[in-house]
């Protein structure tokens, strides 16, 4: 069975659901969710998409993303999904929600009302190899750095999204 999104208007009110991929070739704005790991540290955990992911393969990104089910709590989807993908658990706290929308290859469209989640863990995760190629943690001054050396190795949202993680990640961790 075809996983569904939840179309939402621009105030995040439902307004029906869609095939996940339909979605994507419409650009229909449907709620996501981001998920930010730092560890003590303050070192972010990334990975990098499984090579069978239909858009965006093998680019890094932040720790995971997910889209909430219908009836799903974020905060539920949040835990679902990175224990599902990264294999691992820790407290999830919402940070902020934002629009974006970005042309993707093969004609698809990101076109996401995103709710970001930070949490703090030092376990090492035990990725869903159907999911996540590889991780990593790393500074948020050397992925930085990484990005602006290849931004052809990063996902579309997350080079949209690392000024803002930034800050907001000196402001409430360090």
């Amino acid at each position: 069975m075809e996983e569904k999104v939840i179309l939402v208007d621009r105030n995040d009110q439902e307004i029906g659901t869609m095939g996940k991929l339909q979605a994507h070739q419409e650009g229909a704005l449907h709620r996501a969710i981001s998920i930010f790991i730092f560890n003590i540290n303050g070192e972010l955990l990334l990975q990098q998409r499984a090579a069978e992911k239909y858009h965006s393969p093998l680019l890094w990104t932040n720790t995971c993303c997910t889209h909430p089910r219908k009836g799903e709590l974020l905060k539920d989807a949040a835990l679902r999904r990175l224990e599902e993908e990264m294999g691992m658990t820790c407290a999830l706290t919402w940070k902020y929600s934002f629009i974006y929308r970005v042309e993707m290859e093969n004609g698809l469209t990101e076109n996401e009302l995103d709710h970001v989640f930070f949490g703090i863990s030092d376990v090492a995760p035990v990725p869903n190899p159907a999911e996540v190629a590889g991780w990593k943690y790393m500074s948020m001054e050397n992925v930085k750095l990484a990005i602006a050396e290849s931004p052809e190795q990063y996902t579309a949202w997350f080079k949209i999204m690392l000024d803002k993680i930034k800050q907001i990640r000196d402001e409430h961790i360090d």
